[in-house]
């Protein structure tokens, strides 16, 4: 059996993570640890409760004595970094608290992962020969895009927010391992990500929140801002695939290729909500459209992100099985099962 450390999966993507990687590895025991903050929730995991191979830890990632204990004590041949503080608006208001997280919980689990796998640089223990540190980083950290181009592993970073701007220092950090002590490391950059269990204060949770409660829907600035969508469980299968057989010391880009504008989701949410909970019946008006309101932009608010996902593609196989059409009506789905507003 081998033994993975993953950190904040309490949280949106880890959470769809853990469950597909129980069920499809039976060799691995998944330890995960997670402090809990506003964004974690052991209710996204409540399918994972009582399995033996899993195990729950609260904790920060910037515990250096905690990360040890859990290497030794658990014996951790790998390692996959979900952990970060993520939302933007967040980041602008209190900044501290994204490095914190996303920088030096990052050198301090990578920093551990090094003491306990390696004998010196360049030169794993023969036990930790096959160990290997996956970093999950966003598609945030390259900038903003014209309406042509598209990320690639070679654009250059350009972080415009403190959120990107930890996120961009932390990938930094895994790649000075790599490159100073031969550390095996991989890291993906994923698009925005949508599906069961995000938080509510994300842009497609607060859409259909508000809709459903008849409340304005706030949208920033004209709602032109341009996402690239991707569906959570696909990004789980490009980190599987990413995890297992990505080349080290090697980026990977995950995206979904469904641009859409904060128009065109809202609209879509929208639509799908008029057929499965009309508006008329459950709120007074003709459509859930009616409800949109435009709100002053966010500070620093990037135009347009947008993946060229050609090399996990094209190197290692993986494709989505999701568009957004499809991927948005599980999605609405899964909120309203989960609503009291119906």
């Amino acid at each position: 059996m081998k033994n993975i450390l993953l950190t904040g999966t309490a949280g949106f993507i880890g959470s769809n993570f853990v469950p597909y990687f129980l069920e499809k590895y039976p060799e691995y025991n998944l330890i995960n640890l997670d402090l809990l903050t506003y964004a974690g929730n052991l209710e996204n995991l409540k399918e994972c409760e009582g399995n033996p191979r899993y195990t729950f830890i609260k904790g920060d990632i910037c515990n250096r004595d905690l990360v040890e204990f859990i290497f030794t004590e658990y014996d951790i041949n790998g390692v996959i970094h979900f952990a970060a503080e993520s939302h933007v608006d967040n980041s602008i208001k209190n900044p501290g608290v994204f490095i914190e997280t996303n920088v030096n919980g990052t050198f301090t689990l990578i920093d551990v992962a090094r003491a306990h796998w390696m004998d010196k640089p360049f030169i794993y223990k023969a036990e930790y020969k096959d160990s290997r540190f996956h970093h999950i980083s966003t598609d945030e950290v390259y900038g903003t895009l014209n309406e042509v181009d598209l990320f690639t592993e070679e654009t250059p970073y350009a972080p415009n927010s403190p959120y990107s701007a930890s996120k961009a220092s932390s990938d930094m950090i895994v790649r000075s391992y790599q490159e100073t002590y031969g550390m095996t490391t991989v890291i993906t950059n994923c698009s925005n990500n949508y599906g069961p269990k995000q938080h509510d204060e994300k842009l497609i949770p607060t859409i259909i929140r508000k809709a459903l409660a008849g409340e304005s829907i706030p949208i920033y600035g004209d709602g032109k801002n341009i996402r690239d969508w991707l569906y959570v469980l696909d990004h789980c299968k490009g980190i599987d695939l990413v995890y297992h057989t990505g080349k080290e010391a090697n980026v990977y880009n995950i995206g979904g290729r469904n641009e859409r504008t904060n128009l065109q989701i809202v609209d879509s949410i929208c639509s799908i909500l008029d057929k499965k909970v009309p508006a008329k019946e459950n709120i007074a008006k003709e459509s859930y459209k009616e409800l949109i309101t435009f709100v002053e932009d966010r500070a620093g608010h990037d135009r347009r992100y947008a993946i060229d996902a050609t090399k996990i593609e094209t190197k290692l196989g993986w494709k989505a099985d999701e568009d957004f059409d499809s991927g948005i009506v599980k999605t609405v789905e899964w909120y309203l099962s989960k609503s009291d507003c119906i």
